[in-house]
């Protein structure tokens, strides 16, 4: 289940029909990571690159030349060395970016400064996402400089920089049939990995061991690591939004939210389940969970081809106000609360965001600064929340410590929307059954 080399030869074409004649787009590869001293992290691929070239290798290079008559599709990467390659791993090599990865030519890494420059030459126009590799951003504007210094010769330089990602990523905005396919997978997997730490649960385990049990189910299905770091906050940690330290004890009484999502052959799933340390909710914690469960149905039902990307979130927050007065933690007229965002130390993010090959994926949300239209093919998140402090003096005691986040990953369909992470379950009453099974299992 992965891209094709077909479908990333498309991309390719697609975005240099894009591109003005006389132009060259320039994108470079992912570098390896030190994590401590000779240790590096586990290579990840820069997104961008590996979109249009599905190669999974560092310090590579892409050149994009619409017209070139030798050539369109120009890749640098690394050299063949058996040597290396017995320590490393293998490499594609020149030889293997042209036949396994469809470029036209391909040359060492290591020649790419006496190469480049003369295909940058005479191109009036380069596409390149300056400011993103500051040590790359150093060398493009060397070869230029190269290229400035020989204009007495007759050399021509470029003459304009233009955004690579205001094209790049609104094509990464819309995911096409195989993407959709694989997303659904990457969604199948995470929800089998939150079923797997419910029925797992119970009080005493400690945050970090539902995590192990998370990713233990990501690995055995082939996605061996999270899109992001996973989140396991019990109690009062659920409160907090972006808590990853998952060191604590989970005790009796506690919710317990998990956000966790594998990457799987380079994309995203972003699930979010929050459930009852002891397998049922207390009639508080049940009261906040009705309301976040009413708000996203409400977004996900807003969440269609034609409607703007505001317009689930502004559902969620019309449904969680009224939620919050009905249980007397707001008070006051509904309007006037939306109007004067009094929600907010309660709800404080958005509903969702795009998601694909990063969590947080590339697209705009505003286009001429008017919200952007739903349409087909784009996917996001859903995930509306109610975070009440510990330590929140103007609530009643009764209602502090509760947090609680509900997300699915849904894909706009031609009338509506699917979504793809719908195997994990979010009624509060199949929660409880789940873990009821769980115990007697």
């Amino acid at each position: 289940m992965k891209i094709s080399a077909q479908e990333f030869a498309r991309r390719r074409k697609a975005l240099m029909a894009l591109m003005e004649p006389g132009s060259i787009a320039i994108v470079p590869s992912a570098k390896m990571v030190v994590r401590s001293r000779d240790s590096e992290y586990s290579f990840r691929q820069d997104s961008d690159f590996f979109y249009l070239t599905g190669f999974d290798e560092p310090n590579a290079v892409l050149a994009l030349l619409p017209g070139r008559d030798n050539g369109e599709v120009v890749m640098f990467c690394q050299d063949r060395d058996p040597a290396m390659e017995q320590w490393t791993g293998y490499r594609a090599g020149p030889e293997g970016a042209c036949s396994t990865y469809g470029a036209d030519d391909a040359f060492p890494i290591g020649d790419i400064d006496d190469i480049l420059p003369g295909l940058l030459e005479g191109r009036q126009r380069v596409y390149y996402a300056m400011g993103k590799h500051a040590d790359f951003d150093q060398q493009v504007m060397h070869w230029v400089n190269v290229i400035r210094s020989k204009v007495r010769s007759g050399a021509i330089p470029p003459g304009e920089f233009l955004d690579l990602d205001h094209y790049l990523h609104d094509m990464r905005l819309f995911k096409s049939a195989a993407e959709q396919k694989i997303m659904r997978r990457a969604g199948e997997i995470s929800a089998a990995a939150h079923c797997r730490a419910m029925r797992f649960c119970q009080p005493g385990v400690f945050e970090y061991q539902l995590e192990a049990e998370i990713l233990h189910e990501f690995a055995m299905a082939g996605a061996r690591f999270p899109a992001y770091s996973s989140i396991v906050g019990a109690g009062k940690n659920a409160c907090v939004l972006h808590y990853i330290d998952n060191r604590d004890q989970i005790k009796d009484g506690d919710l317990v939210l998990i956000d966790a999502g594998c990457e799987f052959n380079g994309y995203a799933a972003d699930i979010t389940r929050t459930f009852p340390a002891n397998g049922r909710f207390s009639p508080e914690q049940k009261a906040i969970y009705d309301i976040v469960l009413a708000a996203q149905k409400a977004a996900i039902a807003e969440t269609r081809p034609g409607n703007h990307w505001n317009q689930p979130h502004d559902a969620t927050v019309r449904v969680i106000t009224e939620g919050l007065v009905s249980l007397g933690i707001l008070q006051g007229d509904v309007n006037e609360l939306i109007a004067s965002e009094a929600y907010r130390p309660f709800y404080m993010h958005r509903a969702g965001h795009w998601l694909g090959m990063d969590v947080h994926d590339v697209g705009d949300y505003k286009v001429g600064g008017e919200w952007r239209v739903l349409e087909e093919g784009m996917v996001t998140t859903v995930e509306p929340g109610i975070y009440i402090n510990h330590d929140d003096q103007r609530v009643d005691p009764k209602w502090r410590g509760i947090g609680i986040r509900i997300e699915d990953d849904v894909v706009l369909t031609k009338d509506g929307c699917e979504v793809l992470t719908a195997d994990v379950p979010k009624e509060t009453a199949d929660i409880e059954a789940l873990m009821a099974e769980a115990c007697v299992a």
